[in-house]
């Protein structure tokens, strides 16, 4: 069993950041394979047995990496994230939402990190589930709640609100999400402006597919708002 981790403080705990930031850019750049201990150490500018003094090899280093990752994952920061339940325009704020969720997911460094634990994921199955627990299954388990809230209330149909939340994240994430994981990410593969589109007309294939409507039985096809 690893040892239980310690608080690294003071001078020590600028080293360790810097390590992981170092490690950080080369597993992005090359990968796990293409990635030595002396490029982090010569990275982040301090000596090899320093970064052994931090990490005992490789794969803590990257784990660490990917826990730290995960941990400043932006998942559930969005304000419409708390009150999108009661919503009183569920069509509008969910476009709203769905314009954030696509621009969040198809940063490119997320994207690499993606790419790279699915590379590594025979190797470090805890975090392939870590990352998808973080990500995916977060984002669909607070879909769901807002979902079903809505059933409740007679906004939606959808009597089984977990398919209602994966269908959602998928209209709106699938098309730009699969483009981007064959593309080059020098440069972000997508303006806002297409991004926001497949947002809008995601959510508006939702909307049609689970007739959401605005709370008075208004129009169960009203498009959400474009901004």
């Amino acid at each position: 069993m690893e040892p239980a981790r310690r608080r690294v403080r003071g001078p020590s705990a600028t080293k360790h950041a810097a390590i992981l930031d170092g490690a950080r850019t080369l597993f992005l750049a090359r990968g796990y394979a293409g990635t030595t201990i002396d490029d982090v150490a010569a990275l982040a500018k301090v000596s090899k047995q320093t970064v052994y003094a931090h990490f005992s090899d490789k794969a803590q280093l990257f784990a660490r990496l990917i826990e730290r990752d995960i941990a400043e994952s932006p998942s559930g920061r969005h304000p419409l994230v708390d009150t999108m339940a009661e919503s009183d325009d569920p069509p509008g704020d969910l476009a709203a939402f769905a314009r954030v969720h696509v621009a969040d997911v198809i940063q490119p460094h997320l994207l690499r990190l993606r790419r790279m634990l699915m590379a590594e994921a025979e190797r470090f199955p805890h975090l392939a589930l870590a990352w998808y627990e973080a990500g995916p299954a977060f984002s669909t388990a607070m879909f769901a709640t807002w979902f079903g809230t809505w059933h409740r209330r007679g906004v939606m149909r959808a009597p089984e609100p977990v398919i209602a939340a994966e269908h959602f994240n998928w209209l709106v994430l699938s098309i730009p999400l699969n483009r981007a994981m064959a593309l080059p990410l020098d440069t972000p593969p997508f303006t806002s402006d297409e991004l926001d589109r497949y947002a809008n007309l995601g959510t508006r294939a939702f909307i049609d597919a689970y007739a959401v409507t605005r709370p008075g039985g208004s129009d169960t096809t009203a498009e959400p708002r474009d901004q």
